[in-house]
């Protein structure tokens, strides 16, 4: 399995960035991501908290969608 580079709440803290108002461009040019992971990122934790993420991770590994 591979590793991930980005953990999910750091992650989250992106999209919270991005929300906040920092342009979506600075915030690529920063990390280092393209704008296909920005926006799949988007689509997977837009409405997720940090405590439904905390939930997920306890869950078996066949039931996460």
């Amino acid at each position: 399995m591979k590793l991930a580079r980005y953990s999910d709440a750091l992650i989250m803290g992106k999209l919270k960035q991005a929300e906040g108002g920092t342009p979506v461009s600075e915030l690529r040019w920063e990390h280092g991501m393209s704008s296909a992971n920005f926006y799949n990122w988007w689509a997977k934790f837009d409405d997720m908290d940090e405590s439904l993420n905390a939930e997920m991770r306890t869950w078996p590994n066949n039931t996460i969608v």
